[in-house]
């Protein structure tokens, strides 16, 4: 795969205008030496202790061997079945990488009782299971472990034979008791710039992929990241973020390339960039998007290739890039960290996550079983006026201010409920305008930070359903099914609140397969 960065139509003019002052500031040598001014006095005190991503090579290298023991270990007791418990930053990496090299890995970054439990009671025989946190205490992690703990010892199965954990040094999952190994990752890297660390490494290692190939190539770009010149493209592609008046960026893989990297680029960008009423809206989409045919003039269109097409049109808005994984993680870590610089704000912090977790705990605490506004067959309506499903969408969508974007945030199972994902390009189409899709609650670790604390553009659609085969989750109060609806409805409360007044229209399916079905027709 070539490595190569072409800029178009107002992104090219953005370069230009911009390369120059990024050379000037020397912002791509301070960013490898490590240096936490570079964003600014009210951003160091985060920025000093989040920079190790810049140079993870040392780190990977010592961590490799044990790795790969490991993964040999495992493969003659025949656990050859890796499955990952991780949210955000912490499974879209793995995934990218899996998927990359062609080996299985399970992703189970849900509190959806019915793909939890699909995950847990699937070939428990042969599993080996995954945990990674940095802080040792998300709760979605620690209930999926409690889970598979659970199912392990029905099964008469030793959990110290299959565990096999991720996360911070001191984190209170930092116990070699009673699992297999303990992982630690550099405490100096945030969940969303750890794709090259043990929490990218390890899930993604043990499933047989190259990861030292992997390390090998991202390193090769190492010192022109580093550099202060126009060969820099990491200045190139942080500038084309920052195209002035074209806040959102559309990011589309060609053909085959980089399986799932658009979804791993769209939580590293809007969570570093969507704070203080700023950022750039990532959309991860595809070629045929409906905002490609028509070109909202707030958006830049980004496209991955495998190798860079020959003829470019230099008078079309674009951004066209092609780099083997390793590199491309390098790279648009980088520019995500420069378009930071160029907005005014820290690429490292995520202040409006917390609100939402807060949220969803005090659900948990005081759980109050609201009526719905309306009544429409299997779909339940909250936060609307209508009395029908098209009625609401379409209160919804008038809601849609010109320079804004529309929101689907499905709390479902997406491996079987993932003809969902068509309501993406069929609001697109409807709207004229872009549309992000999110399988909650893993994206309330990414792009739930820019949802409250990016521009106030967005309309939120929350999709949410009742359980009818919950799971319990071993000694704590709630379920599964609480537990999402908790963060489900957690969320919309923040996004909805005085603060932060986003339109979010709540559809609570009360029938899966009846009110998906009636979401789509509604849609069309």
């Amino acid at each position: 795969m070539e490595l190569g960065l072409v800029t178009s139509g107002e992104a090219l003019a953005s370069v230009d205008a911009l390369l120059p002052k990024l050379i000037e500031a020397k912002v791509g040598s301070r960013i490898a030496a490590q240096d936490p001014t570079v964003w600014g006095p009210a951003a160091e005190a985060e920025s000093s202790i989040r920079l190790g991503w810049v140079n993870p090579f040392e780190a990977a290298g010592k961590l490799i061997p044990a790795i790969l023991e490991l993964r040999d270990e495992l493969q003659k007791e025949n656990l050859t079945r890796v499955v990952l418990c991780g949210m955000g930053g912490s499974s879209l990496a793995p995934e990218v990488i899996a998927a990359h090299d062609e080996v299985d890995l399970v992703i189970c970054d849900t509190t959806d009782p019915s793909m939890v439990k699909q995950i847990v009671e699937t070939d428990l025989e042969r599993t080996v299971v995954v945990v990674s946190s940095k802080s040792g205490s998300t709760v979605e992690t620690d209930s999926q472990r409690r889970a598979f703990t659970a199912a392990f010892q029905a099964a008469g199965i030793d959990p110290a034979t299959r565990l096999v954990l991720v996360t911070d040094p001191g984190s209170p999952m930092d116990n070699p008791e009673g699992v297999r190994a303990v992982f630690n990752a550099d405490p100096n890297v945030g969940g969303r710039y750890s794709a090259l660390t043990a929490f990218g490494l390890v899930p993604s290692g043990l499933a047989g992929a190259d990861i030292e190939a992997l390390v090998e190539e991202s390193g090769l770009i190492n010192d022109v990241l580093a550099s202060d010149d126009e060969d820099n493209l990491a200045l190139h592609l942080g500038a084309a973020m920052a195209t002035a008046g074209r806040d959102k960026l559309l990011i589309a893989c060609v053909g085959d390339a980089l399986p799932g990297f658009g979804d791993w680029a769209e939580q590293l960008i809007a969570e570093s960039t969507g704070k203080d009423g700023k950022g750039v809206l990532p959309v991860a989409a595809h070629v045929d998007a409906p905002e490609l045919k028509n070109l909202p003039a707030d958006v830049v269109p980004l496209f991955v290739y495998d190798e860079l097409p020959e003829e470019i049109d230099e008078e079309t808005t674009g951004v066209h890039f092609s780099a083997p994984l390793g590199t491309a993680f390098m790279i648009f870590e980088y520019a995500t960290a420069v378009a930071g610089y160029l907005l005014g704000i820290s690429p490292f912090d995520q202040p409006d996550v917390e609100a939402a977790k807060v949220a969803a705990r005090s659900m948990l605490e005081a759980p109050a079983a609201a009526e719905p506004d309306a009544v429409d067959g299997s779909v339940q309506l909250f936060g609307t006026t209508a009395s029908t499903l098209d009625a609401a969408l379409a209160e919804l969508t008038a809601k849609l201010p010109e320079d804004g974007y529309f929101a689907i945030q499905a709390y479902l199972n997406r491996t079987s409920d993932n003809e969902l994902q068509e309501l993406r390009d069929l609001f697109a189409e409807k709207t004229g305008r872009p549309v992000t899709f999110g399988w909650g609650p893993r994206f309330l670790h990414s792009t739930g930070q820019y949802h409250k604390g990016g521009p106030a553009q967005g309309v939120f659609l929350q999709i949410t359903a009742d359980h009818q085969d919950d799971l319990e989750i071993p000694d704590r109060p709630y379920s599964f099914g609480s537990l999402i609806t908790a963060q489900a409805i957690g969320d919309g409360a923040v996004l909805s609140d005085a603060e932060h007044n986003r339109p979010v229209l709540r559809v609570n399916l009360t029938d899966r397969a009846a009110g998906i079905a009636a979401l789509l027709e509604a849609a069309k």
